[in-house]
């Protein structure tokens, strides 16, 4: 199928987007809504979801985090004075959330007006931190989908709701897994009311000790992840991504659903154009820190793949889906598709070590006093052992060695201390630390 057909397929459509402020969403609105240097798709509007106290604050939102993004400064330059009144006529930011019902939407009737209107439901809101808040994870990655579900079971045109999940829903198991029907792993051994039940009961019982609201983050989190690990997933996302397709796949109806799964979103390959990305995402962690030569070592093994896919084609493979399942009620259809990498054009962990070797030796990093970082081939361990090992030997061991030198040369220990545990941080932070920083005058 040839992707400019694909776009036009939007013409005259209304849309709603979840999550609309997000990396993902971005390129989608973009590709959705706005000319692009390739196609025009003429978006009869688009209604963007934003967390806001009301709908002036989301439309605030939308300008201040989207619409002057770099991703739209090329359709800016394009379109010249004509831009400001594009985005006014196709693109409607919507105070909202996805965790409440009827998505929180307080205006009756706007709510009555997307409800008549909306013909195609894009939810790619998500929680996308792996070590999240149980009951916030369970809010939007389960219970949000299944609220926007609801939703668009009211909307009186709707003709296909399009969810963004994750490659990794599967939990740990190896190798091929194949869909079985509406299963995934241990679905039948899954009461997802139940985890919700536990998750209000478990903060319920954490507000009631009075203890701060840090101290009551953390157990959400440790219980999140506990939850996970017992039923078979390795983290809250994946967990409770997993269980709102299970809910979507449920109580769906007869309306059609496409999932799309996603391995790890890089920046774009080309459209709009090459590089653009927003933060710091999952592998770029360990590039940053390398190349400022903070990173030395790393567990893995060379062979494996780290599958990439960038965001624009991540965008394409929705845009193409959509104008495929569109309208498909008398199939009562589910389908699934993965978007990644590793099958067809791997990217081994070898060759990222590799191209990075070469990228910060050739663009080195600056540090703050505007000295190159030098860096060495990424040293890639295939144990976890064999990383502690490492870690071991080489910052411990010498450590401990410094000390034992330290100790045989009649050093004074006290005067020259190294030693982390005699930290009293009550008299450091209360007595020298704080006093420090007004001292400077950096407070």
């Amino acid at each position: 199928m040839e992707l400019d057909n694909a776009v036009k397929f939007f013409q005259g459509k209304t849309i709603l987007i979840t999550g609309a402020t997000g990396f993902l969403a971005k390129g989608t609105t973009l590709t959705f809504s706005l000319q692009s240097q390739r196609l025009q798709p003429n978006v009869n509007k688009l209604y963007l979801l934003v967390r806001a106290s009301n709908n002036k604050s989301a439309t605030q939102r939308l300008y201040d985090e989207i619409v002057s993004t770099e991703l739209f400064k090329i359709l800016r330059n394009n379109w010249g004075s004509k831009f400001d009144a594009l985005i006014s006529s196709r693109v409607k930011a919507v105070a909202g959330d996805i965790s409440f019902e009827n998505l929180g939407l307080d205006d009756s009737e706007l709510r009555e007006e997307m409800r008549k209107k909306i013909q195609i439901i894009v939810n790619v809101a998500a929680s996308t931190d792996f070590g999240e808040r149980y009951d916030d994870a369970l809010g939007i990655n389960t219970f949000g989908a299944f609220n926007v579900l609801n939703f668009g079971k009211k909307c009186d045109k709707l003709k296909l709701f399009l969810h963004i999940s994750t490659a990794y829903v599967c939990g740990e198991e190896t190798g091929i897994i194949l869909e079985k029907g509406e299963n995934l792993k241990r679905r039948n051994d899954i009461n997802i009311f139940e985890e919700k039940r536990l998750a209000e009961e478990q903060l319920s019982q954490l507000q009631n000790q009075c203890i701060p609201d840090k101290a009551i983050t953390s157990s959400m989190k440790e219980f999140g992840l506990e939850r996970a690990k017992m039923n078979g997933w390795p983290n809250t996302y994946v967990f409770t991504k997993a269980m709102g397709e299970m809910l979507l796949g449920k109580f769906k109806g007869d309306l059609p659903l496409v999932i799309i799964r996603p391995t790890i979103i890089a920046s774009t390959y080309k459209q709009p154009f090459p590089g653009w990305i927003e933060g710091v995402r999952t592998m770029d962690v360990v590039l940053v820190n390398y190349g400022k030569g903070k990173l030395t070592c790393f567990p893995g093994n060379l062979n494996s793949a780290v599958d990439v896919i960038p965001v624009d084609m991540v965008v394409n493979a929705m845009v193409v889906a959509m104008e495929v399942h569109y309208a498909q009620h008398q199939y009562s259809c589910e389908t699934i598709y993965h978007v990644g990498t590793s099958s067809k054009n791997p990217l081994k962990l070898s060759d990222l070590r590799n191209l990075g070797h070469y990228y910060f030796t050739k663009n080195p990093w600056m540090d703050t006093n505007g000295q190159k970082v030098e860096v060495g081939k990424l040293r890639v361990v295939s144990t976890i052992n064999r990383f502690f090992l490492y870690m071991k030997i080489k910052y411990v061991l010498p450590l401990k060695g410094l000390q034992r030198v330290a100790e045989e040369r009649g050093i004074d220990l006290a005067e020259f201390n190294f030693d982390s545990r005699s930290i009293d941080w009550e008299d450091y932070i209360m007595n020298s630390h704080i006093p420090g920083l007004l001292n400077q005058g950096l407070l």
